[in-house]
């Protein structure tokens, strides 16, 4: 079974001003999705008509001829033939409540974490406690560590309603957890690849090179003093030429600078090379030149982390902390290493997320103040890299390992058969339990039906026993005056809401007679409009065609 994707081109690409996880995410999730789900008609819902357009163009480069069904707010109840709709974020509580208007069990949602450190990301996994999600709907978990991170954060908020509101009953979605994947074809280089590779980075033949790839940020993403330290230990100790190949972006001229410092610093004899991460031929004499991979992050902002299983899928052995996602992908001591890390008990940080809340500091000084006090230990990585840099038959050993992992574990064609799966269970739950829902009077309380939530404000409401009149008693006239009114911006613009020319004439003519009351105006319209028409009465009180009686 597969699913309608809510598609906004800026979620599944990698264009765009800042390049952020995420987008590289959904960019190969778009690949490895419109590669490997099953043929049939492929569904998108969509803000505007231009992104259709734009998924349609990458459907058919990828080689899908199917027809795109594009559905838009409007036709919003159309999904219900879809089945599941995929999300490429965590906020599906949101889309919750617009499902509400056509029955919690029209069709299930489907979210995906990305970074859940962000303050939009913990208020949407919290709304998930209040939100009218099913346990039809999933939120995927791309770690282990992130869903217990999910977990802790709905827990709190469950624990404060119990406190306010003495709350009992709880109905929350699926919490799956399913690796990120990648396209492991991508990271396979021939040995012609590799000599022009490293003669771009300047190697020597005995000359080690050890890569990190990712955005060079050392408050957002992974503070590279442990990588300083730990490669100058190992340097130092073995006496090997070590290159370190940083292949990614710096913010601005002064976080370039940092690293500069702390490079020279802390590890004055491993020549660093910059790359630039955002450039394909960078990214290729990156992954084809290097010898042993490193990564060790430190940051809350990661949850998954997907550098270390493409170095494992380009065959290079691996040095990544023990953190988040990373621990799910990479065997310790088989694939790799993975090197301790330590941070504060709970209870010492409040000030850090208070300082977040109250916007004192910004996200990226939240995530920096926060991995500031986590420690990766520089002995154990030092030791991780003399053993690498020392023996050949290790490298390879490890680097085969962990290629193997990547086709079988990673690669789309596997993950997305696990999409597959849990969009195929929630379908069948939805059938199990959609059927047990009583229709909610109210499914959207913060977006109330207007003429209930504003009914202290006029002095009658129209009721089925209402008597109305033409106002000036001739049909002809009411048809003359009603054809003139709807020429006029003031009126024709709430035509959408309105009734048809067609309708208004059938109203006007059931009154030619005479004054009926309103629910008998109205009998002789199509059941699927009338609700319309009846509430159009008023539409033609307000112009004058008709009066009270």
């Amino acid at each position: 079974m597969t699913a309608a994707l809510f598609y906004h081109p800026e979620a599944y690409t990698t264009g765009g001003p800042k390049l952020m996880g995420r987008n590289a995410a959904g960019e190969s999730f778009l690949r490895g999705f419109l590669a490997h789900s099953p043929p049939g008609e492929l569904w998108v819902q969509v803000a505007e008509a231009a992104h259709a357009r734009h998924f349609a163009e990458a459907a058919r480069a990828a080689g899908r001829a199917e027809p795109v069904r594009a559905v838009v707010n409007a036709q919003l109840g159309a999904l219900a033939q879809a089945g599941t709709v995929y999300h490429p974020g965590p906020g599906i509580g949101g889309h919750a409540w617009q499902r509400a208007a056509h029955g919690h069990g029209a069709w299930s949602l489907c979210g995906i974490t990305h970074t859940t450190s962000s303050a939009r990301a913990m208020d949407a996994i919290v709304e998930l406690v209040t939100a009218p999600v099913q346990p039809w709907d999933a939120l995927i978990c791309t770690s282990t560590a992130v869903r217990d991170n999910v977990q802790r954060l709905l827990q709190a908020q469950i624990d404060h309603l119990r406190e306010r509101l003495a709350i009992g009953r709880l109905v929350l979605p699926q919490f799956p957890v399913i690796p990120l994947g990648i396209h492991t074809a991508d990271f396979q280089f021939t040995a012609a690849q590799r000599s022009k590779a490293r003669k771009a980075l300047g190697l020597k033949k005995n000359t080690l090179a050890v890569l990190f790839v990712g955005r060079l940020s050392f408050h957002a993403k992974a503070h590279p003093l442990a990588m300083y330290q730990a490669l100058q230990r190992a340097q130092a100790r073995t006496g090997k030429e070590v290159v370190l190949v940083e292949c990614g972006w710096h913010a601005n001229d002064h976080i370039s600078r940092a690293y500069a410092d702390a490079a020279a610093l802390a590890s004055p004899g491993v020549r660093v090379v910059t790359l630039d991460g955002r450039k394909a031929a960078d990214r290729e004499t990156a992954w084809a030149g290097a010898d042993i991979f490193c990564s060790l992050s430190d940051n809350i902002q990661e949850t998954f982390g997907i550098t270390p299983i493409e170095a494992m899928a380009a065959g290079l052995p691996v040095v990544v902390s023990d953190w988040d996602g990373y621990r799910d992908t990479v065997r310790h001591e088989v694939d790799g290493f993975c090197i301790p890390t330590t941070m504060p008990a709970p209870g010492l940080g409040g000030d850090l997320a208070l300082r977040h809340a109250l916007e004192i500091d910004n996200y990226d000084m939240y995530c920096g103040h926060t991995c500031s006090v986590v420690a990766v230990d520089v002995e154990a990585a030092a030791e991780a890299f003399m053993q690498l840099l020392r023996a050949p038959d290790l490298r390879q050993r490890m680097g085969s390992a962990g290629r193997q992992r990547a086709r079988e574990v990673y690669d789309w064609a596997v993950v997305m058969g696990q999409y597959q799966d849990l969009w195929t269970k929630l379908a069948g739950l939805r059938r199990e339990g959609a059927a047990q829902l009583a229709p909610s009077r109210r499914p959207w309380p913060a977006r109330m039906d207007p003429f209930e939530a504003f009914a202290a404000y006029p002095s009658r409401s129209l009721k089925p026993d209402t008597l109305l009149a033409l106002a000036d008693g001739d049909a002809a006239t009411a048809l003359q005056r009603l054809a003139a009114y709807r020429q006029l911006a003031m009126v024709s613009f709430a035509q959408p809401v309105l009734p048809d020319a067609a309708e208004a004439q059938q109203v006007i003519e059931a009154l030619a007679s005479g004054p009926r009351a309103a629910a008998d105006v109205v009998a002789g319209i199509a059941e699927a409009r009338r609700g319309l028409v009846f509430r159009g009465l008023v539409w033609l009180l307000k112009l004058g065609v008709l009066r009270l009686v």
